[in-house]
């Protein structure tokens, strides 16, 4: 089976010297386009552990009956560990306080679209009781204001590159999604630039277009970036010129919303050495720089224990 699994035996209740909760650990889904991953977490006032985890590769364009089997089945795949409710992170759109998937024409989960996807997990989940659903890039950046590049600010954005643009704006921990401080929803991809959506300019399939324009070939964004840090003049130009854009048109949100840190996650900062220089350059002076997750694997399974961990344990029903 194409999956990964890291599993430790310490599920009980046992504290340590980092400061780690003597309490169960929390359950996760962090729920991507081309993979899950499912994970215990032991919370921490100082440092949190993920104790087993087990990432499933996941097709978004598959049946709703095939992805939620394949959801149970990571979940499945952890050890036993006591009855508790479920944090479950994933992209928009989503009906994060009933449970219900809106992904109707957005290029993965579509057969989702309407589906009661927390009725399903919470009947499906081994020992669970209850669900709290919070959007992926939210669920990163509060793993890295808990505990990474984010600790110590109280007004931090983060950005995630992968797929699209994700985005989040925590308030002293709590999620901004409304107001004139943020953008509508609290989403940087409903961004526009010159006009058009921001992901027609900052998103893989917008860099693999540009590039293709560029120099004729069709290639993905790693392979981009080897070809840039190769001395590849047009692979330069394209992420120089996305990465420029996304920094100019998160420039007045960080501004409104009175940012003292933009971090960035998701699997393109795997070339955080191109793309982190570019960024910066699209921001005014008297901005935050930008910095990359500290613990880009494990801050979105600590942000999803600590939601589900921060909500009181009253019912089945999905959590606001």
């Amino acid at each position: 089976m194409n999956a990964s699994a890291t599993a430790g035996t310490d599920t009980g209740a046992t504290a340590d010297a980092n400061g780690t909760h003597p309490g169960p650990p929390v359950p996760v889904l962090e729920i991507g386009g081309t993979h899950v991953t499912a994970a215990l977490v032991r919370l921490g006032d100082q440092r949190s552990r993920v104790l087993a985890s087990h990432r499933e590769p996941l097709d978004g364009h598959a049946g709703a009956d095939r992805i939620t089997a394949t959801l149970l089945r990571a979940a499945r795949a952890l050890p036993p560990a006591p009855p508790a409710r479920w944090g479950i992170a994933l992209p928009g759109p989503f009906d994060y306080a009933k449970g219900i998937a809106r992904y109707r024409d957005v290029g993965k989960f579509d057969a989702l679209d309407g589906t009661d996807l927390g009725a399903l997990l919470r009947a499906g989940l081994p020992h669970c009781t209850g669900t709290a659903f919070l959007n992926d890039a939210e669920a990163f950046l509060r793993g890295e204001w808990a505990e990474g590049a984010g600790r110590g600010h109280a007004r931090v954005v983060g950005i995630t590159l992968g797929t699209g643009v994700g985005s989040a704006f925590l308030l002293d921990g709590r999620a901004v999604t409304d107001g004139p401080a943020v953008p509508p929803e609290g989403r940087a991809d409903l961004l526009t630039y010159d006009g058009r959506p921001l992901e027609d300019r900052v998103s893989r399939r917008a860099l693999i277009a540009a590039y293709r324009r560029a120099s004729g070939r069709d290639l993905d964004v790693r392979e981009i970036a080897a070809e840039a840090r190769s001395g590849d003049v047009a692979a330069s130009r394209v992420l120089d010129d996305a990465f420029a854009v996304l920094g100019e048109t998160l420039a007045p949100w960080l501004r409104r919303f009175g940012a003292t840190a933009l971090v960035v996650g998701g699997s393109m900062t795997g070339s955080w050495d191109l793309i982190g220089p570019a960024l910066a350059a699209g921001l005014p002076a008297g901005l935050p720089a930008p910095l990359p997750a500290a613990s880009p694997a494990e801050a979105g399974l600590i942000g999803a224990a600590s939601y589900a961990a921060a909500v009181p344990e009253c019912s089945d029903d999905p959590i606001l």
